[in-house]
């Protein structure tokens, strides 16, 4: 409750100079609380008595006087306590809409009579913008000093019925008044622009003017951004996009793609700078817009497919950075990093294709290190240029599983390749190499469709490996199954590791076989001075005998047991073994029944191996050699021309069983080798085309004859004389021989060393 203050503490005019004068009170408070000792005592005023319209008019008339000091920037004499007192006493006797609508009025006036009129006289001075902002500058601090003095209104008149707060009509009435009379608003959005145009040409502006009318434009929408963004902000961003439209058509014609590059991100970070510098901050986001939309997004396509310069060739000459420039500059617009997406996997998809064609005559490592390569460059450009992208990543794998799968060879290629790698390739490399290495590889294997193709050549080579010791390491080949494992499930690789654990039974096997053999070469010799020894039993005897008499060395036969039905293996009639070939199988099938009761051994001859001992005869003369390739001659060179020479030949079982027939026969027709051998007749002409009808150099018998086919009756030669410094040759590495007619028969070949794979179970396995 607000009381009257007293006689004495009443506002009163004095009458020696007529003007008002107000005492200074206590407390503005209706109420006062004193306290004494421990009790207090509540003292309420009077309300105040009404004040008459004179002394009203003079409260007012010395306001109003000192408020237009305060415009005129001649306040340094006022007593602003009185001042404040005053005007509270005309709100507080409730004459406060007479003191907000004299102040209006007062202020109408000083910007109508006086800042209007100076800021029209500048319109064509050239310095409107200095002349403005210093109108606002002194506008705002007088607006300031009047809110001050008249605090007591704003907060009970001003709240009580619902108008603009003083400083806030300060503001509206320079709005209307001044900015929006004789265009004064139209000439300082052009001169804004203007300004911010020459300084884009590269001229010095005066920067801290635009920004002050910036400032001015968004306090003179009071509570909203209205007037910025209709008088500077929208015309700003259209001539905005307009300066820059033009330029960027500047910039197409006479740039790269690069520099074209170059120059939007140099003006997009001007443009940046600027609206920081002198703009309203919700302005950059907006002008950024316009820059993106008028120099990227409506070039786009235009500058990713340059002819000469655009996304295909910076791929083709690895240009990271480049690549890194555009990439960051299309991110920034809707739809861009598509466009580029797009445009890469177009050159990819053409070099994936070029690289897989079939019409190439490379090599299967060479077709998968090419696209180990591809991917590599690739994988290089989504790291340093893409930015690990998710959307450029999927592209790549999708494009790499396009072309992949069209060519039909590609699973068994990359099984080749492994293979490879497997055998020899990862020699040199440490483990951590070897496997970074397999890891590439298995990224071109989750891009086959035919997995299943793959893993039938895959347990093909496998196979080999292991049955032919070629495998660098059981480790690397442990670490390739479980690869496979992890990719595919451990279905797919079932076969691989049960071939794998038969493969670590072969060395129990032969140790205990080594024991079983020797046991009966002991056995065989107290038979033998025994009495009533049975046929069968002198028979091995003998055999054993004679091996032992010959240091062990007649045969030395590695066999290899493969479980049934794991091993990829062809079914195929046995050959017609040598009798030291069967005899030795044999011995090594009672072994192996007496260790595994019901099991039945079944031999294969199709991919065994064989170190055949040869002897030829070399050392001739060129002259006996020349007169015995004479029609008709059959002599054969002097005895003293001849020397004989010891070699190894490294042979597969059916190339074996077919040499040892010449050890008994001088010339035989194809179809005697089909009766001695029983070898099929197909698979006897690829072996007898491999050592009759190959290259010279590799060429151990000879073919009577002209063609490629071998016919029933064709006749077949064995090649005798032969010199070399060289011992062992393998079946691809056979020197250039010179055939004679043979005097005598001899034994040429004899078997040094074999390898036999069975399976158990009644499957058939490989022998050698």
């Amino acid at each position: 409750m607000v009381t009257a203050p007293s006689q004495k503490n009443r506002a009163s005019v004095s009458r020696s100079t007529g003007r008002p004068c107000v005492k200074k009170q206590s407390s503005m408070s209706g109420v006062r609380s004193q306290a004494s000792g421990s009790s207090s005592r509540m003292r309420i005023r009077n309300f105040p008595a009404a004040m008459d319209e004179k002394y009203v008019t003079q409260v007012w008339e010395m306001l109003k006087k000192a408020i237009q000091e305060i415009q005129r920037k001649n306040n340094s004499g006022l007593s602003f306590e009185e001042l404040y007192r005053n005007a509270y006493t005309m709100v507080l006797h409730k004459y406060g809409e007479r003191l907000y609508t004299g102040l209006k009025q007062v202020v109408e006036d000083h910007l109508r009579n006086y800042v209007r009129v100076k800021i029209v006289e500048s319109l064509d001075s050239g310095n409107f913008l200095e002349v403005m902002n210093e109108a606002w500058s002194d506008h705002t601090t007088a607006m300031v000093m009047i809110r001050d003095i008249l605090m007591y209104m704003d907060r009970v008149y001003v709240e009580q019925n619902k108008v603009e707060q003083v400083f806030h009509l300060g503001l509206a009435i320079f709005r209307d008044h001044v900015l929006y009379q004789d265009f004064i608003h139209l000439h300082l959005r052009t001169t804004i622009l203007s300004l911010i145009q020459q300084e884009r040409r590269g001229a010095v502006v005066n920067w801290t003017g635009i920004k002050s009318a910036c400032q001015m434009l968004v306090a003179l929408g009071i509570h909203s951004h209205d007037v910025y963004v209709d008088e500077f902000e929208t015309p700003f961003l259209v001539s905005t996009a307009e300066y820059y439209r033009c330029l960027s058509m500047c910039f197409l014609v006479s740039n790269s793609a690069s520099l074209y590059v170059k120059k939007v991100e140099q003006c997009i970070r001007e443009e940046s700078e600027r609206a920081k510098r002198y703009l309203d901050p919700q302005t950059e986001s907006k002008v950024l817009d316009v820059l993106e939309n008028v120099l990227i997004k409506d070039h786009m396509h235009t500058v990713v497919n340059m002819e000469h310069s655009g996304v295909h060739v910076m791929l083709s000459n690895d240009k990271f950075d480049q690549l890194a420039s555009l990439y960051g500059l299309l991110q920034r617009v809707e739809n861009g990093l598509n466009v580029m997406a797009d445009a890469m996997s177009r050159y990819l998809h053409q070099t994936g294709v070029a690289t897989v064609r079939e019409d190439c005559e490379r090599t299967p490592v060479v077709f998968v290190e090419d696209l180990l390569e591809l991917k590599e460059r690739f994988d290089e450009f989504l790291l340093m240029s893409f930015q690990r992208d998710k959307m450029f990543k999927n592209r790549i794998q999708t494009e790499f599983e396009k072309f992949i799968n069209l060519n039909k060879n590609s699973p068994e290629y990359l099984s080749l390749y492994m293979d490879e790698k497997l055998r020899k390739g990862l020699k040199s490399e440490n483990d951590e190499n070897a496997e970074k290495l397999l890891d590439k590889a298995m990224v071109l294997f989750r891009f086959l469709q035919e997995k299943d193709v793959f893993e039938k050549y895959y347990k093909q080579h496998m196979a080999r490996r292991l049955l032919l010791d070629k495998s660098i390491s059981d480790d690397m080949e442990r670490m390739m199954i479980s690869k496979l494992k992890t990719e595919c499930g451990c279905h797919f690789t079932l076969k691989l590791e049960n071939m794998f654990r038969d493969k670590e039974l072969w060395a129990t096997q032969a140790t205990s076989f080594k024991e079983y053999r020797e046991n009966n070469v002991r056995n065989s010799r107290e038979a033998n001075s025994g009495s009533g020894v049975s046929a069968m039993l002198s028979y091995l005897s003998l055999f054993l005998e004679r091996d032992h008499q010959r240091g062990g060395n007649m045969i030395d036969i590695s066999v290899r047991v493969l479980t049934a039905g794991i091993w990829p293996t062809q079914s195929v009639p046995v050959c017609i073994l040598p009798s030291a070939c069967e005899q030795a199988f044999n011995m090594f099938s009672n072994f192996y029944v007496s260790k595994h009761n019901g099991r039945k051994l079944t031999l294969n001859t199709m991919l065994g191996t064989a170190d055949v001992k040869a002897v030829f005869y070399g050392g001739g003369t060129a002259a006996a050699a020349a007169a015995a390739r004479k029609p008709g001659t059959s002599d054969a060179p002097p005895r003293e021309c001849r020397k004989e020479e010891n070699k190894i030949l490294m042979v597969n079982t059916h190339q074996m069983v077919i040499l040892m027939c010449f050890n008994s026969h001088p010339r035989l027709t194809f179809q005697a080798l089909l009766d001695h051998t029983n070898i099929a007749e197909r698979e006897l002409k690829r072996n007898l085309q491999s050592l009759a009808m190959g290259k010279p150099t590799q060429r151990v018998l000879c073919r009577k004859g002209k063609g490629k086919d071998i016919g029933l009756f064709s006749s077949i030669v064995l090649v005798v004389f032969f010199s070399s410094s060289i011992t062992l040759f393998s079946d691809t590495f056979i020197r250039h021989q010179v055939i004679f007619p043979m005097e005598k028969m001899r034994k040429n070949f004899v078997i040094v060393r074999s390898l036999w794979v069975v399976h158990s179970d009644g499957d058939l396995g490989w022998g050698s």
